[in-house]
């Protein structure tokens, strides 16, 4: 039986969910557009938060986007806190539940960047977070090797959802027609395996930093596109890449839709 609490934590679980698939979509959306010339341009999700902003009712879209976001931190932190997909306590599922915690965090900076640009305080470059993050880090006491740390993680989180992909995990989480499976378990894994490489690259980033003691190597997605821009072959890697997001952001809505919110197990 659902307790209210449980209630109100499915419905920002959900409407996290939606509000990931935008921010995605946005992304993979503006990376499409450059790819095929047509004067877009590649960015990571701040980025596309800020072009946002300038869309009609922009700023009342980007409030709603933030109090989604707030809600999947919140949907995150539970399913760390209270297992609710049975990862289990050995070193995989606390691995798994720890990289939760940390998508919990960095949905919440997320969101405060987006109500920083409604009430015009967002003067951060939306390429410099993760250099700001890498350069804190590297202050603190053994910053190193926690930045080599965060690289590892996001290692972890790119196997994880590349894995995720090609053996279709997600399915024991849905319920969903099976008219529908037909079309969007395709989409799924394509979005995930995608998402999986980008973790994959932008944890490189991470430990090319630690290695060179530089703060200024580490990057997101942001930078991954830039990499990929000046790279043989740059616009075929932008687009696949820009498909692989849309992907991403097509499955995340489909969690918003027919995944099982269950905080109250």
């Amino acid at each position: 039986m659902t307790t209210a609490s449980g209630h109100a934590i499915a419905i920002m679980a959900r409407m996290g969910y939606a509000s990931r698939g935008i921010v995605y979509l946005l992304v993979g959306g503006l990376a499409a557009v450059a790819a095929l010339g047509q004067g877009g341009q590649t960015t990571g999700s701040r980025g596309a938060l800020e072009r946002l902003l300038t869309a009609p009712l922009g700023h009342a879209l980007l409030l709603a986007l933030a109090l989604g976001l707030v809600g999947y931190a919140l949907w995150r932190c539970v399913q760390a806190i209270k297992d609710t997909d049975d990862h289990g306590h050995g070193p995989q599922g606390l691995t798994i539940r720890l990289s939760l915690l940390v998508s919990a965090i960095t949905h919440t900076l997320l969101a405060v960047f987006a109500i920083s640009l409604t009430i015009s305080i967002g003067g951060e470059s939306s390429g410099g977070s993760s250099q700001s993050l890498a350069g804190w880090l590297m202050q603190q006491p053994f910053g190193r090797w926690m930045v080599a740390a965060v690289g590892a993680l996001m290692f972890g989180a790119g196997i994880g959802h590349a894995m995720k992909g090609v053996t279709a995990q997600f399915h024991q989480h849905f319920d969903m027609p099976s008219a529908v499976q037909l079309w969007a378990y395709p989409i799924c894994r394509f979005g995930l395996a995608v998402r999986g490489l980008v973790f994959l690259i932008t944890g490189t980033f991470f430990v090319i930093a630690a290695y060179q003691l530089d703060p200024d190597e580490a990057g997101g997605m942001a930078e991954m596109f830039d990499t990929f821009r000046s790279s043989p072959f740059g616009t075929w890697l932008i687009g696949f890449v820009a498909l692989g997001l849309v992907a991403f952001g097509t499955y995340s809505l489909l969690e918003a839709i027919y995944r099982r919110v269950e905080p109250d197990s």
